[in-house]
């Protein structure tokens, strides 16, 4: 327990599982069932984001280990227990879960109008399990988690997604599933290996040399296909044109983090020889994904699938970041995650907007929207420029940041991870040019409504958070400052172990 012996991870987690208990045990006629659900969902998300929030102010950012530990016994024999904490590195990922989710609710207040009960309650399963894959101190624990997020995030694709949407969950679902077979063999080997499933005994492990190859190939096998880096990327353009609005915004801001956060729990920190070996190939891999899906992106003609997209070199400058292995790089991919899970999510509900009004998200079908609706443009030009990455939004600072890192290491690397911002500059302008500007050609363009009280609700908060850290970074640099610091350190002082028993036994 921390301090207090207050369990306030546990009740973050597990909260949002007693709204879905009384969001089950509604009853009435379709209409009231409906409406107390949304209400019930949106409450239930809005307590669990200010728990979260108490949890921000009391983490202490000078201390680079887990806070507000929790342990329970729970297989003593197995020596597997449920642990939960969070250091500099989750706690923020925690909260920025806790803040889309409530968003997410209110975006689909009135675009979901079938088996709304059943959509509510996936949503709340869907914030559990994200909070406790972040907040898992313990392999299983974690394993169980980051396995539990896909069963409603299949359902909310599968049930209120597009007319293709069985296809694309299914293919979000193989995917995912056989990277993270290959995950749990590793995690077995581990087990055997170090007679422990506690994630702070195994960070401070040394597996043979040969072994972590292995281990890293099962890891980078199952996170890879959740960033999702090139080549197995293919399963995220159709999850995201098939699934619901809310649905993108949770997959994009939250699920896509999943696999990085998962290479700079597991992959760099405890296998670090592997991380090493295996980086050229890791930077081969995100540079192609960065050039490459830039210039898919440029060719797209449906705006979701422009911005899955985008996604893809983005999250590819994030995996450049945290293989360079020096305090830049891994600041700027912690802080680009946070960015993207802030714009992206912000750029799919822009999407989302005109969705409601036209059901259609053909570019073509758009032209001088900027004329109708005014409020509309200026929000949509913010996340535009906050995904080119202009300085004093939220976009900048990571990207700098992993080209800061990434020069370090080579200055090829750096060109190459860079030229990601000059390409996202002409997809993203590209696509806000056809869809503002011109002339209004089509009669329900000409008497679309601009934002309604409900959506400035939905985006106010994200406008927040993208100026604020664009303008003042250092306000969530300093969580991890100490975190990344000793990680760092860590994995340096962990090859020149290597170097030496290699130079002894040589």
């Amino acid at each position: 327990m921390n301090e207090a012996g207050f369990p306030l991870l546990s009740l973050v987690t597990w909260l949002p599982l007693v709204g879905g208990l009384v969001i089950l045990s509604i009853r009435g006629d379709e209409a009231t069932v409906a409406a107390n659900a949304r209400w019930t969902a949106l409450w239930t998300s809005l307590i669990v984001l200010v728990l979260s929030l108490v949890l921000w102010v009391k983490f202490d950012p000078t201390e680079p280990g887990f806070q507000f530990v929790e342990s329970v016994s729970w297989l003593p024999e197995y020596q597997v227990g449920y642990k939960m904490g969070v250091d500099g590195i989750s706690v923020l990922f925690v909260l920025l879960s806790t803040v889309l989710t409530p968003l997410c609710i209110l975006a689909s207040w009135e675009s979901i109008q079938t088996r709304v009960r059943e959509f509510m309650l996936s949503f709340l399963i869907l914030e559990t399990m994200m909070v406790g894959m972040f907040c898992a101190t313990d392999f299983i624990v974690f394993y169980m988690f980051f396995e539990a997020v896909l069963i409603p995030m299949y359902l909310i694709i599968g049930v209120w997604g597009g007319p293709r949407r069985v296809y694309a969950a299914m293919k979000f679902f193989l995917y995912t599933l056989t990277g993270s077979v290959l995950m749990l063999l590793a995690l077995l080997a581990m087990w055997l290996y170090a007679g422990t499933t506690d994630i702070q005994t195994l960070m401070a492990t040394q597996f043979p040399p040969a072994m972590q190859k292995w281990l890293f190939l099962a890891f980078l096998a199952s996170f890879a296909v959740k960033v999702p880096m090139w080549p197995v990327h293919t399963w995220l353009p159709d999850a995201h044109v098939e699934a619901p609005t809310a649905g993108s915004v949770i997959l994009a801001g939250v699920l896509l983090k999943m696999g990085g956060y998962g290479f700079l729990r597991f992959s760099i920190p405890m296998l670090p020889d592997a991380s090493a070996y295996f980086a050229p190939f890791m930077f081969t891999m995100s540079v192609v994904a960065v050039i490459y899906t830039s210039l898919v992106a440029l060719a797209q003609e449906d705006m979701k699938k422009l911005i899955a997209y985008s996604s893809v070199a983005h999250m590819g400058i994030v995996t450049i970041g945290m293989f360079t292995f020096n305090e830049q790089g891994i600041h700027g991919a912690l802080f680009q995650m946070l960015s993207h899970g802030v714009v992206s999510a912000a750029l799919f509900l822009v999407v989302g907007v005109v969705y409601d009004r036209i059901h259609s998200r053909e570019i073509a079908r758009y032209g001088g929207l900027s004329d109708r609706m005014p409020c509309y443009a200026l929000v949509f030009m913010l996340f535009t420029m906050a995904s080119v990455g202009l300085p004093g939004t939220a976009g900048f600072v990571g990207e700098f940041l992993v080209i800061v890192g990434a020069f370090q290491v080579n200055f090829w690397l750096a060109l190459l991870g860079g030229s990601g911002m000059i390409l996202g500059a002409a997809y993203m302008l590209y696509l806000y040019r056809r869809v503002m500007f011109g002339r209004i050609t089509r009669d329900d363009l000409r008497h679309i409504l601009d934002l309604s009280p409900r959506e400035w609700a939905v985006f106010a908060p994200l406008i927040v958070l993208t100026l604020w850290m664009g303008i003042y970074p250092s306000s969530f640099t300093s969580f991890w400052d100490a975190s990344v610091a000793a990680m760092v350190k860590h994995h340096q002082a962990a090859l020149e172990t290597t170097i030496k028993i290699a130079g002894m036994t040589h």
